[in-house]
């Protein structure tokens, strides 16, 4: 006798922010008149000045980046935080310019990766991870989150946990 699972459904655990196609991209708005990009999505008005009026278009935005800046979750961030481990393992939070946008996303990085594997310019990149999994009505569903991920090695010649 076989067993068959099915795949959990996977669905963004903040709509419209990003998708979760492989492979995933940011979804961003970009005002229509100026070109100033938004990132989480507007959709009131364009924050660019003197564009208030303008029309806002989403777009995907470019899944890579370099590394802006970046820093360590010693601690336990408070509440909306959805906690992956008990006790608390310290993560990693990257600051990356998208080069084509020219605009900073901040996000967490994926695990493994600590701030000794990170260099300030290295290539990141959009990847998906699971937030946790829950029953759905036609069975499990994965809510997903979106996290930086290190495509290069740092110019010492390390690789970080890539």
């Amino acid at each position: 006798m076989s067993t068959t699972t099915t795949p959990a459904a996977r669905v963004p655990a903040i709509e419209g922010w990003f998708t979760v196609e492989d492979p995933p991209h940011l979804i961003g708005t970009r005002c229509a008149d100026s070109g100033t990009y938004f990132f989480p999505p507007e959709h009131t008005m364009s924050r660019a000045p003197g564009f208030a009026g303008s029309q806002l278009e989403t777009v995907q935005l470019s899944r890579t980046g370099r590394l802006w800046s970046f820093t360590n979750a010693g601690y336990q961030p408070p509440e909306p935080y959805v906690p992956v481990t008990d006790p608390h393992v310290p993560f990693c939070i990257a600051a990356v310019e998208l080069e084509a946008e020219k605009i900073v996303i901040l996000g967490q990085v994926v695990a493994g990766v600590s701030v000794e594997d990170l260099e300030i310019g290295m290539e990141m990149e959009i990847v998906l991870d699971t937030l946790f999994t829950e029953d759905g009505p036609d069975g499990p569903v994965d809510q997903m989150v979106w996290k930086w991920m290190p495509t290069s090695t740092r110019s010492d010649g390390r690789e970080g946990a890539i």
